[in-house]
């Protein structure tokens, strides 16, 4: 599955959640990620994330069929090399 993931962490956990999240899926801006997952990985990424997580913090991850139903538009600067869309 294609799924899309952002987070907002507070400044003590977020180089944490930083760096589990490029484990599984590509940076793209600041707190947002994308990629191809297995539900496997999907699993082992959100139990990784539940461990770091405090009551403030927040993780909304988007489901996809394949990233090709989506039409992704970049205005602005570009932050990841990678333009998987």
């Amino acid at each position: 599955m294609y799924v899309i993931l952002v987070y907002d962490f507070d400044e003590k956990r977020v180089v944490k959640a930083l760096n589990i999240c490029r484990k599984y899926l590509t940076w793209i801006q600041r707190s947002v990620f994308e990629g191809e997952l297995t539900e496997g990985n999907l699993y082992l990424l959100k139990n990784e994330l539940k461990k770091i997580m405090k009551e403030n913090d927040s993780v909304i991850i988007f489901k996809l069929e394949g990233k090709f139903m989506v039409n992704k538009e970049i205005m602005g600067k570009k932050i990841s090399d990678n333009n998987i869309l």
